[in-house]
């Protein structure tokens, strides 16, 4: 199910809204105020998240570019009254992936949604984020704020399988188990110690990466 927050203060066009998607089977929470969703997005990150421009405590730019400072990946739309070409490039420059101008046919927001979860989709298929943490699969690339960071094979690997199971503790044992022993090289826990340093260093000791103490490590968004 495409779990939708949207951030409006029109009742009449958010209840229109939220009645038409959920006939397509997404879940649609409403928040009245920027600093509603703001308070959401802290416990819990939607598919997708649609903003009105103006809103009764700032514009939906400024939530974008908050959003984008802690979730690089969460699909943005934004919905604005006039089209107006300002709004627009201020939009994108702070993160939007796509816009709808009022007024809107449902099914046409609805497409659009689809659309840009395609999209979104396909590109995080190959790509990995945790705070300023970006990993691309297809690269075989690290970076940290754009920045590339280079990395031996066992600290890629090792920050691949910590990624790709970010929110999850993963063990010592498991990380020892798939990192080294799956290419049949034994090694002994210090091994993993030490490489979990190196990598640590390297990545400016980020604190997303985190211990789990007499269990093992996990990835999980900190901002």
């Amino acid at each position: 199910m495409v779990d939708v927050y949207y951030v409006e203060d029109d009742e009449n066009i958010a209840q229109a809204v939220k009645e038409y998607l959920e006939q397509q089977e997404c879940r649609v929470t409403i928040f009245r105020t920027i600093a509603d969703a703001r308070g959401a997005l802290r416990n819990c990150i939607p598919t997708i998240i649609l903003i009105d421009w103006n809103m009764p405590d700032g514009q939906g730019n400024e939530l974008c570019g908050w959003i984008r400072l802690r979730w690089n990946n969460l699909p943005v739309i934004f919905l604005t009254a006039r089209g107006d070409s300002h709004d627009i490039v201020s939009g994108f420059q702070s993160g939007a992936d796509d816009y709808v101008v009022k007024p809107f046919e449902l099914n046409v927001l609805h497409s659009r949604i689809l659309a840009l979860l395609r999209r979104v989709g396909e590109a995080n298929e190959t790509r990995l984020f945790c705070d300023h943490l970006l990993l691309d699969k297809e690269k075989m690339a690290v970076f940290y704020d754009r920045q590339e960071i280079v990395l031996s094979q066992p600290e890629y690997q090792l920050l691949l399988l910590l990624m790709e199971n970010k929110g999850k503790t993963v063990t010592r044992k498991q990380l020892l188990e798939q990192v080294w022993d799956s290419n049949g090289n034994y090694v002994n826990d210090n091994t993993l110690t030490v490489t979990m340093k190196r990598l640590r260093e390297k990545l400016h000791n980020p604190v997303c990466l985190k211990t789990i103490r007499s269990f093992g490590y996990r990835m999980e968004d900190s901002l």
